[in-house]
């Protein structure tokens, strides 16, 4: 029960973290990608051993192009990694396609000594990257609606207290929770170091509302379950935040073992993975554990705050 009684703290902590969110959002917004924006990166090695960066810097700086690459930075024991703006109508005689840059690319790593082996290398024009960006946001709402038109079939024979789509509704209202305030993150981050949001966070924004959602329906699930059996009782039955609070203690511990143990593998991921999946492990990393957290302190305290507006009402 202390989590329902202290319900007016959780909202009041959440209602910050969204505000600050938006603040950060509408003042920096989120640094795009070369997937939304246009661009190209690519990833080499260093066979025999790599040369100091600073020495790949200033031979990468000979290019008619230089100006539009964004990032070189080491990755693993032998490679490097670089990212590039879209390539602008003034230099595109010289790199007018990605073959040609990639050509150009290869002769300015191969310094002196050192020849380098292109391990990847992906070219998007800012057209498909405007495409990318609109199909993300339609599938996040897509999924939205997807997930309250399930818990209201799912939950469609529990109408007291709580009618079944309330239920679908204050999931929702939890999952923004958990898409605003990562995103609110990557915007302080993308403003202070740098980070950038490309379709791999989309990915993991997608796999968020999947796990967040999966947490809150086995609290929802539990919270039917004891309204079955709190009917029964007679007058020995429980009020409804009595009941909300029993399920969430019932499903506390195996919600945080099961968040524990996807948070300390998604680590794993992020400090001994590739460079590409560095943002997407980290968007997982945030993400799950602030699912958790509405799941248990946000989504059910719904529930009992909408009963007992309604009851106040009547």
């Amino acid at each position: 029960m202390f989590i329902v009684k202290n319900r007016k703290i959780f909202y009041t902590f959440s209602i910050t973290l969204i505000v600050l969110s938006f603040a950060a959002l509408f003042t920096w917004g989120l640094v795009l990608g070369i997937d939304f924006k246009g661009g190209s990166v690519m990833e080499f090695t260093y066979p025999d051993g790599k040369p100091d960066i600073e020495t790949v810097r200033t031979s990468l700086n000979t290019l008619p192009f230089a100006d539009t690459i964004k990032d070189l930075r080491p990755v693993g024991d032998n490679g490097y990694f670089i990212k590039l703006r879209f390539v602008s109508d003034a230099t595109s005689t010289v790199a007018s396609t990605s073959i040609s840059e990639r050509v150009l690319l290869q002769n300015a790593v191969n310094v002196s000594g050192f020849k380098a082996e292109i391990k990847k290398f992906n070219s998007i024009g800012p057209v498909l990257g405007k495409e990318a960006a609109q199909k993300a946001i339609v599938s996040i709402i897509l999924v939205l609606l997807c997930i309250i038109a399930f818990i209201t079939f799912a939950f469609r024979k529990v109408a007291e207290p709580v009618q079944s789509w309330k239920y679908g509704l204050f999931a929702v209202v939890a999952l923004s929770h958990d898409i605003i305030v990562p995103i609110g993150i990557f915007s302080v981050l993308g403003h202070y170091l740098g980070y950038e949001v490309d379709t791999l966070f989309v990915t993991a924004m997608l796999v968020i509302l999947g796990f967040s959602i999966h947490d809150t329906i086995v609290v929802y699930d539990r919270i039917r379950e004891n309204l079955k059996i709190n009917r029964g009782l007679g007058k020995a039955a429980k009020q409804f935040d009595e009941v909300v609070g029993m399920s969430i203690s019932q499903t506390f511990i195996r919600s945080i073992n099961t968040s524990v143990s996807v948070i300390l593998a998604v680590f794993a991921l992020y400090f001994f993975g590739p460079v590409s999946t560095k943002i997407f492990s980290l968007v997982l990393i945030i993400g799950v554990f602030f699912g958790t957290y509405s799941s248990i302190f946000i989504a059910s305290n719904l529930l009992v705050t909408i009963q007992k507006f309604v009851d106040k009402k009547k």
